[in-house]
């Protein structure tokens, strides 16, 4: 994939003039750096993300608050890095993001994780009696951070059927995502410690 950079903006005001471009040109990338009083990178990011949702948006920001974070991802950016990071993180999470992925930077997925933790331990533990044996089993290779094709592969199923354990797994548990259910998987001791 070729790549090239259409327009450099300072600040929020590069959504204005990046919307005319939709019939020229596909924009994968929106850098939104530090807030200017009249228009912020979390408004931006909402904005281009409803206006044009093919468009990954990567933060680069000097914010690093929690409640910065979970705003930006829950907005629409689908990466998050610190302007003290590493210059080699923001090639990184472009090329992530420009591929359709997302990216946190270490420094970032770190305080996400320890969010997700904190969050995990004020909540009452979920039993795990109420799953079946093997949602058990994929409850466990989920905390060993297999994929849906690796579990598939691993309890002889097809990827349909694990898909539809995980989704049981993930409503009886009350988890949000894989990462919450690989939590619970840890902290139940379902997942073999050290290889």
């Amino acid at each position: 994939m070729s790549q090239r950079v259409v327009h450099v903006g300072g600040d929020g005001r590069a959504f204005g003039q990046a919307r005319p471009l939709r019939g020229q040109v596909l924009p994968f990338l929106k850098a939104a750096g530090q807030p200017p009083a009249t228009f912020d990178g979390i408004t931006a990011a909402a904005r281009i993300h409803r206006a044009m949702p093919a468009t990954g948006v990567v933060m680069l920001t000097t914010f690093g608050e929690d409640h910065f974070i979970q705003r930006a991802l829950e907005e629409g950016a689908s990466g998050f890095l610190l302007k003290a990071d590493d210059p080699r993180e923001l090639l990184n999470g472009v090329q992530a993001v420009a591929s359709g992925g997302a990216y946190l930077s270490p420094r970032v997925a770190a305080r996400v994780v320890a969010g997700l933790r904190a969050h995990r331990a004020a909540r009452p533990r979920r039993p795990l009696q109420h799953l079946t044996d093997r949602e058990r089993d994929v409850l466990a290779r989920l905390g060993a951070g297999l994929s849906n094709a690796e579990i598939a592969a691993e309890l002889h199923l097809v990827e349909g059927t694990v898909k539809a354990h995980v989704s049981a797994v993930l409503a009886k548990l009350g988890a949000r995502n894989r990462v919450e259910a690989a939590i619970t998987a840890h902290e139940a001791g379902l997942v073999a410690r050290g290889g």
